[in-house]
This record gives C-alpha cells, sequence and structure tokens, in this order.
C-alpha cells in the first residue's frame, strides 16, 4: 500500500507512504486517497483528519516518472456539474468534504504536492517546509485547485509571484502570506497537527461544520446567496439544540473569559 491510515481517538491520519520518490503520487495513489477521504467523511467515527507524508517529506507532487510506466495520473474533464466529488490527478482534491482536513507539512510540499496541501482546511508546517509551484519548469500545470485555491488564500498578487515564478517558499514567508496557519520545529507538524485536530474535535461539531460549509458556499454565490445561506445553515444548528445547550452552560459558569479549556 502506497498510503496508511491511523485512528487518534477521533482524528484520522493519512500518510502517503512513498518516500523513495519523496511521497510523490501516481494514479493507483492517487485513487487511494479518494478512497480514503471519501471514506473518512462518511464515518462518524471521526471529526477531523489529517494528511500527511512519510519519512520528512509532505509531497513532491506527481510522480512524472509514472506516467512512462502506465502508473500516470488521472487528468479527468468532467463538466462543471460532475467535476465536483471526482477523482483528481492527485486523487482528493475535487473533494468538498464536511469534515475539515489538516495538512501536516514537513520537507517539501510542491506542485501537486502544494495542491494537496491547501486542498486542506488548515497547514501546520515545520519551520524548514518548503512549498513551491516547482512544476513551473517542466510544463505541468495545475489542474487540482492551485489556480483556484492559492489566490483565494493569500490573495491574487501573492499567488501570482508563486505561480508565475515557481520559486521556492520556506516556512516562515508561508506563514507571513498565510499559506501555512501555524509554523513549529522540525519533526514537530504531525504532532502539532494532531493537538489542533483535538481542539477542533472537541467543539460542537453540528456548528463548526456548519460554519465551515458556509465560508466555503460562499465563494460562488451573490452576496444576498451567501447571506441566505449562511442563514439557512445557522438554522439547522439552532434548530437542533446544540445552541441551546451551549448557551446553558455559558450560563452555569463554562468557558468565561475567553478559556477554551472548559467547555
Amino acid at each position: 500500500m502506497t498510503i496508511s491510515t491511523k485512528q487518534y481517538d477521533r482524528t484520522l491520519v493519512v500518510t502517503i507512504e512513498r518516500p523513495d520518490v519523496r511521497n510523490a503520487v501516481d494514479g493507483p495513489t492517487a485513487q487511494l486517497l479518494f478512497d480514503a477521504f471519501v471514506a473518512f467523511d462518511a464515518d462518524d467515527e471521526f471529526d477531523v483528519a489529517v494528511l500527511t507524508g512519510a519519512d520528512g517529506n509532505f509531497c513532491a507532487g506527481a510522480d512524472l516518472k509514472a506516467i512512462s510506466g502506465g502508473r500516470g495520473n488521472r487528468i479527468g474533464r468532467e463538466s462543471a456539474d460532475e467535476i465536483v466529488g471526482s477523482v483528481g490527478p492527485m486523487g482528493p482534491t475535487r473533494l468538498q468534504l464536511s469534515k475539515p482536513v489538516i495538512a501536516a507539512v514537513e520537507g517539501f510540499a510542491v506542485a501537486g504536492g502544494l495542491e494537496l496541501a491547501v486542498w486542506c482546511d488548515l497547514r501546520v508546517a515545520a519551520n524548514d517546509a518548503t512549498f513551491g509551484v516547482y512544476c513551473r519548469r517542466w510544463g505541468v500545470p495545475l489542474i487540482d485547485g492551485g489556480t483556484i485555491r492559492l489566490p483565494r488564500l493569500i490573495g491574487q498578487s501573492v499567488a501570482n509571484d508563486l505561480i508565475l515564478t515557481g520559486r521556492p517558499v520556506l516556512g516562515a514567508e508561508a506563514l507571513a502570506i498565510g499559506l501555512a496557519n501555524r509554523l513549529v520545529e522540525p519533526a514537530m507538524a504531525l504532532s502539532s497537527a494532531l493537538e489542533l485536530a483535538g481542539q477542533l474535535s472537541a467543539f460542537p461539531q453540528g456548528c463548526m461544520r456548519g460554519d465551515r460549509t458556509s465560508s466555503l458556499d460562499q465563494w460562488s454565490m451573490s452576496l444576498g446567496q451567501a447571506l441566505h445561506n449562511e442563514a439557512i445553515l445557522g438554522g439547522v444548528t439552532i434548530d437542533s439544540g446544540a445552541t441551546r445547550e451551549g448557551a446553558e452552560r455559558f450560563a452555569s459558569g463554562k468557558g468565561r473569559g475567553g478559556d477554551f479549556g472548559d467547555i
């Protein structure tokens, strides 16, 4: 198997296990990643997933050598109505899940590996990690959402700099431009991502997932549509009784002074 999965409490860790090619993804590995995240989203045992790579690298992108061996990545040119939810060249990058995924980034997250990282909701990166559109050198396009998600994450101007030049972006700069959400010491990305996942798992899940869905849905909507969608999703949480239950816990003295450790 070129990926592995492991459960930590209510978190699923998905690891790309191809260290001999810096965890580059070929066609079969992409399918395995896709299947793993579809299964995660459907499994009530898990609240959060962490995506990482084995032996000190996140992912070096698509395995270009695999193309000559018949294990090339699927491109897929589905229609606009069909492409969301289909298998992307790197696997899960065309999925919109109902639950959050955190990237734990050590070493290289470049080309398609960068696209995998920005598909995730949050990125915990080692301070010596390297991000970049390294495929710029080889005429390999970004076709896993990189041209869409990078501008949405870090703004068009900064994204242009990365997309057009392919230059490396190290940990400190990645944090400064919003590409990384947390910066940690080398070899600490996975443990820090698991700690963050545990924090997310402790929250009322329906409310958090509804807010997450609203923030993702709004990109294709007018302001009026987005506000309406937010109200509908928020109403589902309120109607579930979760908001009243949370208000009662607050009234009993929980979480005062912004204490997140007492919820």
